[in-house]
């Protein structure tokens, strides 16, 4: 696994040892194009981290700050470690997802949320409902799913779409302004 593009272009990335899932280079490099000129110089939050990829991406391309949180104690250390070799910065938080946005007052532009398969749709829909409040006026939240999975709801106005590579599907949600 590596970054694939930008200033940290093929920096080797350690994947952690079990329970990730990080994306292809095939579907972050369409994520990424998707997003373009959106990527530079936003505040990025990856949700449920793992390896940090996602993230230390976005910092590649021009993101100027990113937070990775991530709840498995081992996992963590992976990140950290990505984190630290890729040397772009980059905040790592070792917390569950939920307790994190509840407690956080930032607002982010670009929000990577990555959860379990094996999560329950109902929990998804409730933690994009506390990131919600954590957007910027511009903000977009891209969700991982299983391709069989049912759609992730949002409780803020936003425009959408979705994407199937594979077993996966990427929702990319677009805070729309309040008329």
């Amino acid at each position: 696994m590596r970054v694939i593009a930008g200033v940290a272009k093929g920096r080797k990335l350690k994947a952690p040892s079990s329970g990730t899932r990080p994306l292809t280079g095939r579907i972050k490099e369409a994520l990424f194009s998707s997003l373009d000129e959106a990527v530079v110089g936003s505040a990025v939050l990856d949700l449920y981290a793992g390896s940090g990829s996602i993230g230390l991406e976005a910092l590649s391309r021009g993101a100027s700050s990113a937070v990775f949180v991530e709840g498995d104690r081992a996992v963590a250390a992976v990140l950290r470690s990505n984190v630290d070799s890729v040397d772009l910065g980059g905040e790592v938080v070792r917390s569950d997802v939920d307790g994190f946005l509840r407690g956080e007052t930032r607002t982010f532009d670009l929000v990577f949320m990555d959860p379990p398969y094996t999560s329950e749709p109902s929990d998804v829909d409730s933690t994009l409902s506390l990131v919600g409040p954590r957007l910027n006026a511009v903000g977009i939240v891209v969700v991982h799913r299983r391709a069989k999975s049912p759609e992730p709801q949002v409780d803020f106005p936003a425009s959408w779409r979705q994407r199937k590579y594979g077993d996966a599907k990427l929702y990319v949600f677009r805070l729309e302004a309040a008329s």
